[in-house]
């Protein structure tokens, strides 16, 4: 079953790196032919020399082709070569410029293809992310998909670029370079390569060894950043608690750690790459040894000498990375790997005719139910009409339901048991895009954008005037607000909005819902950091501007509450009440008690601040 499952993954990686080289193909295949051409010229130089050396200048036979020899002595053979020496010359540095310049274009290549494949990852990723379900993001961590759509999209880049034609253009010298020595000396070149499978396979072996420090090195340096992010982010509360000396001291010993990891790393590669060294010159020197008393013996000539020394060290350092490449070839499947994860997570996908009918806003849940998974509900036979212009208020202790039944009317998640239609329309029949277009929601903590005030505002389209922006602000009661800042409306904000006050990021995000122009309006906790005038003037506004509009409001004020058409309360899943404000609170239960405490805690307040103005 292991074998089987490994098996597959390999496979769903190749295929996965297939599709996304798929724009690339051309680039890699003309590296190739330009790495091929490199290799050949860079073997004929020796070649030429050899041959200059032996034939030319000697008296030994040569041992190029005979197509190339009948074109030599239709030139004049021997005699002409010795007088118009030039040409080797010429010769050699022909092909030593046709080297350059296939490896100029060979990298020139490559580097255009794995930049592509990486553009190419990374949008591929961004644009999932963006189709994939809500549910989805809530069950992993935002660090880890940042981890996977540049680290390891990097890794992947890197073995394109540095490894995957690296690989190809060893296996292509040593079968070359094979080829040719034993065509001139079997004897020799056994001796020029004795070493080199022996250099392979330390070489493998200590790369798979060490992938386990290079681990510990990249998670290392993972919490090193973490611990950075972290700091910087919540800048703010390590000043208020005055933490500014522990979190140095946990980011020194983050740092130290991260330090001592690589250094043992460094120290590793350092004795192998010192080793591995030695072990080449080793083997250069072996391959000269031999040559020169085969030489001195008349076993063969110094030309193919010089050869024989050329190709060992041509091939010592291309065979000795082979094994890095290999051991490297492992990491880059994990992170296909994981960019495959990513990849394969099904899309949202409309589970109805996608309809785009017209919203107008009567809302109804019919015995709605809905559970996170199938043995516990969220909520439990929900059933109420919401007609168009109208309030509908929400009011339930924490986990009582209030945000899942707003987040169903977006069909963010979807209901397990009843329906939800929106002019007799189910919900699961209208095209989600249309559908979370006409329901605009602001939420109890809003998200802004490191931007200006103005793009975070008309963000929903970018076209919108100012005036347009001007008058979402000013419903939203923060217009003055922004227009006391420096810069006004050109005002960046923080990451997060960590620039703004609570009640300030609040108000910019409903100004920025009220860009969207929807029927439906959801306010979720929204107003909870502005006053309660504030809060009024606010809902005064958005009646008045429009009312027809259906607004929910999620909110723990009573004030808040009362001038709505309709107040659901809803208690561990359940709807337990609902009607007006004066229906509630003539009859015992949730709504009345709560009524009650903060009625009370507010005479309360205005007692304790009557008596200090005295």
């Amino acid at each position: 079953m292991e074998a089987s499952t490994t098996q597959k993954n390999h496979r769903l990686n190749f295929a996965l790196l297939k599709r996304l080289t798929r724009g690339s193909i051309g680039y890699l295949a003309l590296g190739g032919l330009c790495l091929i051409l490199a290799i050949a010229a860079a073997y004929i130089v020796p070649i030429v020399t050899s041959f200059t050396i032996d034939y030319v200048l000697g008296d030994k036979p040569s041992n190029l082709p005979a197509f190339i020899m009948d074109i030599i002595d239709s030139w004049g053979g021997r005699d002409f070569l010795r007088s118009h020496l030039y040409i080797c010359a010429l010769a050699l540095i022909f092909f030593t410029i046709l080297n350059g310049v296939a490896t100029y274009f060979r990298r020139s290549c490559i580097a255009n293809a794995s930049e592509t494949v990486a553009m190419t990852t990374r949008n591929a990723l961004y644009e999932h992310l963006q189709a994939v379900p809500y549910d989805y993001h809530k069950h992993v961590s935002t660090g880890d998909l940042v981890q996977r759509c540049t680290s390891d999209v990097s890794t992947v880049r890197r073995f394109i670029s540095m490894q995957l034609l690296e690989m190809l253009r060893t296996i292509v010298m040593v079968v070359i370079a094979a080829g040719i020595m034993f065509s001139i000396n079997v004897k020799m070149s056994l001796i020029s390569m004795a070493l080199l499978p022996v250099l392979f396979g330390v070489s493998f072996v200590y790369f798979k060894g060490v992938k386990k420090q290079f681990t510990l090195s990249d998670e290392a340096e993972g919490v090193l950043s973490a611990t950075l992010q972290e700091n910087l982010t919540g800048v703010r509360v390590v000043r208020a608690f005055g933490q500014q000396k522990d979190e140095i001291e946990k980011f020194d010993r983050c740092s130290r750690d991260f330090r001592d990891k690589t250094f043992h790393l460094s120290k590793m590669l350092a004795v192998y790459w010192g080793g591995s060294d030695a072990m080449g010159y080793l083997q250069i020197a072996i391959s000269l040894m031999a040559g020169i008393i085969m030489a001195v013996k008349g076993e063969i000539t110094l030309g193919n000498m010089l050869i024989f020394t050329t190709y060992t060290g041509m091939l010592t350092w291309p065979v000795r990375q082979l094994g890095r490449i290999l051991a490297d070839l492992g990491k880059a499947s994990v992170s296909l790997g994981r960019i495959d994860e990513i990849l394969s997570a099904p899309a949202e996908e409309e589970p109805g005719a996608a309809l785009k009918s017209e919203i107008h806003g009567k809302v109804e849940f019919k015995h709605v139910c809905f559970g996170y998974d199938r043995f516990d509900d969220v909520l439990s036979d929900i059933s109420f009409t919401a007609n168009p212009g109208e309030t509908i208020a929400i009011l339930g202790s924490t986990g009582s339901g209030k945000t899942s039944l707003v987040q169903l009317l977006q069909r963010l998640y979807t209901c397990t048991a009843g329906e939800i239609d929106i002019d007799g329309v189910n919900i699961n029949d209208i095209e989600h895009g249309h559908l979370r277009k006409n329901i605009g929601i602001v939420l109890q903590e809003p998200f802004l954008y490191s931007r200006t005030i103005m793009e975070n505002i008309r963000m929903i389209d970018p076209r919108m005037s100012e005036e347009q922006v001007h008058e979402a602000a000013r419903i939203a009661c923060v217009h003055d607000v922004i227009e006391g800042f420096e810069n006004g409306y050109d005002t960046v904000v923080g990451e997060r909005g960590v620039t703004l006050s609570g009640g300030q990021k609040q108000r910019v995000a409903i100004a920025r819902m009220l860009m969207q122009n929807a029927p439906i309006l959801i306010f979720d906790d929204s107003m909870s950091a502005v006053d309660t005038e504030t809060d009024a003037s606010i809902r005064a506004a958005l009646k008045h501007r429009r009312e027809s509009t259906t607004t929910f409001i999620i909110s723990h004020r009573i004030t808040t509450l009362c001038e709505a058409d309709k107040i659901l309360v809803l208690e561990h899943g359940k709807l337990v009440e609902q009607g007006t404000h004066e229906e509630l609170i003539a009859k015992p239960g949730l709504y009345r008690r709560i009524a009650r405490i903060q009625n009370a805690l507010e005479e309360e307040l205005k007692q304790e601040g009557g008596g200090s103005n005295e």
